[in-house]
């Protein structure tokens, strides 16, 4: 199992430099990456980077709370593929699941999947840590009603990360067809095999190379 494949290496601090993206990088090109996933006003300088490497660039949208507009989120997302991304991580609006206004998470996920159909592809940030179980759940069949990619655990911005119940759950709810990704506080080769363990097909962590290296690693996931 290539582990490398799986890792989404990470760099969404609001103070993360140019040179740190540039590591970020450097680190993906070296270790084989799946993708780096970088703030939206660092795409095109990645994908400049990356071009002809095969390592994907991923950006967020909506990030981190989930609660612009749907019309501000599918912008971001037409723009960032405009400018490189082929991965675009969106946050749902939380509050609204959470008021079971489920026509209205659903309508926006869809919105963003056709901006993007055909040209990268859409992950779901459903931010487990602020959810029930229940919540979960139809966040999770929400996006798959609206024919997302993936569904994301965290923001790695909120209350917690990942969990391996909650990838359990979420492979649970979105069977074998659905890519789940799980994020937020994954630090050692060892949280990375129990992920995948439970279902996770990608992984969201700034310790990417720690990982590769078999090292513990303290810092935050982003």
């Amino acid at each position: 199992m290539n582990i490398a494949k799986y890792i989404d290496h990470t760099a969404l601090k609001a103070d993360t430099s140019k040179e740190a993206i540039q590591k970020l990088i450097d680190e993906a090109k070296q270790y084989g990456f799946k993708s780096v996933c970088v703030n939206p006003g660092y795409v095109s300088f990645a994908s400049e980077q990356l071009k002809d490497t095969g390592v994907e660039v991923c950006t967020v949208i909506g990030f981190p709370l989930g609660a612009s507009t749907t019309e501000t989120k599918v912008f971001e997302t037409k723009d960032a593929i405009e400018k490189g991304a082929t991965e675009i991580d969106m946050v749902i609006n939380v509050s609204q699941l959470k008021d079971k206004e489920d026509a209205a998470v659903e309508f926006e996920i869809s919105e963003i999947v056709k901006a993007a159909k055909g040209k990268a592809i859409v992950k779901v940030i459903i931010e487990t840590s602020l959810l029930t179980d229940e919540e979960k759940e139809r966040a999770c069949l929400l996006a798959k009603k609206a024919n997302a990619d993936f569904v994301k655990t965290s923001t790695g911005f909120s209350t917690g990360g990942a969990t391996v119940e909650d990838i359990k759950l979420m492979r649970s709810v979105v069977g074998e067809d659905m890519g789940v990704k799980a994020s937020g506080g994954i630090r050692t080769i060892e949280d990375v095999n129990s992920m995948i363990e439970a279902g996770a097909t990608r992984i969201g962590a700034s310790a990417g190379v720690s990982i590769m290296k078999g090292e513990n690693n303290i810092v935050d996931n982003y």
